[in-house]
């Protein structure tokens, strides 16, 4: 065969198996309902690990405090774009339903591309009300192994983790998590 019929065969076949690929991917995804994304995979309840954070104010808050009361826990940044998404999302929720669901909107510091300052700034920008804490030396990050942002956790009043969420989370989404632990 021909070096020129070969380079043409191999690039029509290279390109067939790009368009499979994007069918496959799109198809899958058109079947993913995302409130079904929730996990609910635990098959005991399991507490919730107590950790610490800081207020604005600098005053310390352990996860513990909130125990009596369900809890969104919501790990986030603010160079984060798919946290700054569902940001709204949570304002709302906090603002209908904040006198009986604790949001803890944790903003993970590292001191250099994330700081008080930074996430507080944004906090501020955007007119958001609910509280947030800054997790200045990680405990909080570490005791739930948060390896990407955003990341949800939806916590009964009695302190058990019933399900989480990785990614940005929207109203539907955050909507059946709450049900969940009310």
């Amino acid at each position: 065969m021909n070096k020129r019929i070969k380079i043409i065969i191999s690039f029509g076949i290279f390109a067939l198996f790009i368009a499979l690929s994007l069918f496959a991917f799109n198809s899958l995804r058109a079947n993913i309902n995302p409130q079904i994304s929730i996990q609910n995979h635990l098959s005991q309840k399991e507490k919730a690990t107590d950790f610490t954070v800081i207020d604005s104010e600098g005053k310390e808050i352990k996860l513990s405090d909130m125990e009596g009361m369900p809890v969104v826990l919501n790990f986030w940044a603010s160079w984060c774009p798919p946290c700054k998404s569902e940001m709204p999302e949570f304002e709302s929720a906090y603002k209908e339903l904040g006198g009986e669901i604790q949001f803890m909107m944790v903003d993970l510091v590292d001191g250099s591309r994330e700081t008080i300052e930074k996430g507080s700034a944004y906090i501020s920008e955007q007119g958001f009300e609910f509280p947030v804490y800054f997790d200045t030396s990680s405990e909080a990050a570490i005791a739930y192994g948060i390896t990407a942002i955003p990341t949800t956790i939806f916590i009964d009043a009695d302190g058990y983790v019933i399900a989480d969420f990785q990614g940005s989370i929207d109203k539907n989404t955050l909507n059946a998590g709450i049900d969940m632990i009310k």
